[in-house]
């Protein structure tokens, strides 16, 4: 009987392992496929017109159409659709400011890391306390906080370890060594609290 039970749950684990591979090799495989199957149409129609009218042969042209043709795809996405949609989301959002904050704040925290304006991209060592001696490894975010009007400081974001948050902290700027390691590097170092190697 208990046989029984422990083979049902295994086999209903075993199926729930094979659908969440479903779930993420699915896409990837539709989107190969549909990747081959345009190739191939515009292949087959780029060599045949070729052919008929230059008789010979170019191996690859359809590939760079391709890459082309899905670069126009995501130049007009990101144009055409994207920036009107971004626009409509920033006008109702205008209307509940406290969604607002939240929404702005989340984009720009993501624009930070992965967006065109990157800004941790400099890693700093603080002097945070000067009796113990104590350092955190930050992010350089703003060398001029003249907006604040705050002068000789900097902005330094300090990420938490084993989380998705952090703090922004004014230090001095004589406290503030720059390290010369990469930006991903440093943050997996602090992510991970220090057991990562750099």
């Amino acid at each position: 009987m208990e046989t029984d039970v422990v083979k049902k749950k295994t086999m209903k684990k075993l199926f729930d392992y094979f659908l969440q591979g479903l779930l993420y090799i699915a896409p990837l495989g539709i989107t190969f496929y549909c990747v081959y199957l345009v190739f191939m149409f515009v292949d087959g129609l780029v060599q045949q017109y070729i052919e008929h009218f230059l008789k010979f042969k170019i191996p690859g042209l359809g590939l760079i159409l391709l890459f082309f043709s899905i670069a126009l795809v995501g130049y007009v996405g990101q144009r055409i659709v994207a920036k009107p949609f971004n626009v409509l989301i920033e006008k109702i959002l205008s209307k509940a400011p406290i969604i607002q904050v939240v929404y702005t704040s989340i984009r720009d925290f993501l624009s930070a890391f992965v967006g065109k304006e990157k800004k941790f991209t400099q890693p700093v060592l603080v002097m945070v306390n000067k009796i113990s001696q104590l350092e955190k490894i930050g992010f350089l975010t703003a060398t001029d906080l003249s907006d604040l009007n705050i002068k000789d400081k900097v902005a330094v974001y300090f990420p938490h370890s084993y989380n998705f948050s952090g703090e922004l902290f004014i230090v001095p700027r004589d406290q503030v060594t720059l390290l010369n390691i990469h930006p991903a590097e440093a943050m997996k170092f602090i992510v991970s609290g220090g057991v990562s190697k750099l």
